[in-house]
């Protein structure tokens, strides 16, 4: 199969200055894209110096096309200044990236407000405003592609991680929902739940024996793995696919299902309390989900 390419398309990358963004944005260029770099480095952030301008450097090093943006994806002006950048350097967008994150880890009784409105504030309400920045120039040229990081803390769950959980999860509903209104536009959503060690994954905490044992699978699991298929989906190769939840774990790839009724009862009378309790219940309960957390799921050690 020859190489391939996206030359000519557009690709914005939001949290691209390091670990998972900043790989797709470097094998995006490699293949030929023009590249908006987003990342931003704010107050309470963590981060000493915005990384954004040294990866367009390593790009344009390398004989590639692309542009820094330093923008808050969670500001709306800001999610706007990131397609503007894309549209004013290379004339259209083809393809949307929504990869930054970050985490305010704690155990849900002793989560703050804040740290609940952050995690959400950047993941779901600022994949939501770049995409929306998106939509209305994906409509008008009759394609485009949408590709967001949702987590298995979300699809599966994990300890200490309410507000990241409840935002990947709603990451996946947004994903779906675009999917379905923009597919007479000849646009496309997917999402993909990514294993990888990086700068946000390493404030984990490891405690317990199993925690730690989880955070040394992570850091068999570099980055670069995850870039590939996210270049797949924001190529013409995959201008049919959309609506569906993947997985990269090392050199595993996972597609995950979406929830579905599994179960069902039927009483001709209607159902009280009692009948509930009583006939309901054992009849569903075989097919209960267990709780369970990411790495219950994925016990094995990466491949």
């Amino acid at each position: 199969m020859d190489e391939l390419r996206l030359d000519g398309r557009v690709v914005v990358v939001t949290g691209a200055g390091r670990g998972i963004g900043r790989e797709i944005a470097l094998l995006a260029a490699a293949r030929g894209a023009a590249v908006v770099v987003n990342d931003y480095s704010g107050p309470g952030d963590g981060g000493d110096s915005n990384p954004a301008p040294e990866v367009v450097r390593d790009i344009t090093m390398a004989g590639g096309k692309a542009v820094a943006n330093t923008a808050s994806i969670a500001d709306p002006q800001g999610a706007e200044s990131i397609i503007g950048d894309a549209i004013n350097r290379f004339g259209r967008i083809d393809a949307v990236v929504n990869n930054a994150g970050i985490l305010r880890d704690r155990i849900f009784h002793k989560m703050s407000a804040a740290e609940w409105r952050d995690v959400i504030d950047v993941h779901l309400n600022g994949y939501f405003l770049v995409s929306k920045a998106a939509a209305n120039l994906f409509k008008e040229q009759g394609s485009g592609a949408y590709v967001h990081f949702t987590s298995t803390s979300g699809l599966v769950g994990n300890v200490g991680q309410a507000n990241y959980a409840a935002a990947k999860m709603g990451i996946v509903g947004l994903s779906n929902s675009i999917a379905l209104d923009m597919q007479r536009f000849g646009v496309r959503s997917n999402c993909i739940a990514p294993f990888a060690w990086s700068r946000m994954t390493a404030s984990i905490p490891a405690e317990t024996e199993a925690e730690k044992q989880r955070v040394e699978r992570l850091k068999s699991m570099s980055a670069d793995k995850i870039a590939p298929l996210v270049a797949f989906l924001c190529s013409d190769t995959a201008k049919d696919i959309t609506g569906q939840i993947f997985c990269v774990r090392k050199n595993e790839i996972f597609l995950f299902s979406t929830p579905r009724p599994v179960r069902s009862m039927h009483r001709g009378d209607g159902w009280t309390i009692e009948t509930i309790a009583r006939e309901l219940v054992p009849a569903f309960r075989p097919s209960f989900q267990p709780l369970q957390r990411s790495a219950d799921v994925f016990a094995w050690d990466p491949v």
